[in-house]
């Protein structure tokens, strides 16, 4: 395939990440509890994982609750953890069903050990799916993230004598990173129309396309999917180099 034929084929994001924001704003235009925003949420991530099943996507990262999360009201924290149960215990079969294979990234210390059992169960029982990887970050930092795997290879360094080449040590401290054996996203998606990334997979996003939506969280989609990949398609993704087109990505 000559450059002029590779710019003419439609590029699909082969890994998608999505913070999901918006649920207390989306509770409270309607004068219901944070709670419910975050029940409403619960159903979007199913929707969304049909979604993007549908699509084509191979990868899917969703940012469930972040280590900062913990500062929020007691409650509201409380309710998250239920409806992370209730998700693991209602949902692990049917996504099993659906060829999907689950992973929960971030620290599962201060995690109830009922939690870990489930995500552990679930991981498990989906590890030889192959029609979508589907990662939920729970209690999960970028910074944190980095931190970690670099300690851990430092240790490496120390008791193994690992010594990498200098041109693959980006690619071995990706083997260190929680995200470990997953590519890195090729877009960023975030919702309810605020603009940053909030400490998530700030590694991984280096080269990511972003895409800012003002559509809360528990009313996002497929077709806003749809309408982010629609972006990405469009942008002309360089990687440092001059005339990106043909260096995009498939």
């Amino acid at each position: 395939m000559n450059q002029s034929d590779h710019r003419n084929v439609p590029t699909l994001p082969r890994h998608v990440a999505i913070i999901m924001d918006g649920n207390g704003r989306w509770a409270n235009t309607r004068g219901l509890p944070r709670t419910a925003g975050h029940q409403q949420g619960a159903e979007s991530v199913r929707r969304c994982v049909e979604a993007a099943s549908e699509l084509g996507i191979k990868y899917l990262t969703l940012f469930g609750f972040s280590s900062e999360n913990w500062n929020r009201p007691r409650d509201e924290v409380k309710e998250l953890m239920r409806l992370l149960r209730f998700y693991l215990r209602s949902e692990t079969a049917d996504l099993h069903r659906n060829n999907v294979r689950l992973r929960v990234i971030g620290e599962r210390e201060g995690l109830d050990p009922d939690i870990v059992k489930l995500i552990e169960n679930a991981e498990y029982l989906t590890r030889l799916n192959t029609r979508i990887n589907v990662s939920i970050a729970i209690n999960y930092g970028g910074r944190n993230d980095i931190l970690h795997a670099a300690c851990r290879l430092a240790s490496d360094f120390h008791e193994r004598g690992v010594r990498p080449e200098f041109s693959s040590f980006e690619e071995l401290f990706g083997e260190y990173l929680m995200t470990a054996g997953t590519p890195d996203p090729d877009l960023l998606i975030r919702t309810s129309g605020e603009k940053r990334i909030s400490n998530f997979l700030l590694w991984q996003c280096a080269y990511s396309e972003l895409v800012f939506t003002d559509r809360l969280w528990p009313d996002f989609g497929k077709a806003d999917l749809e309408a982010a990949i629609e972006e990405f398609r469009r942008r002309d993704r360089r990687f440092g180099r001059v005339g990106g087109t043909a260096a995009r990505r498939e």
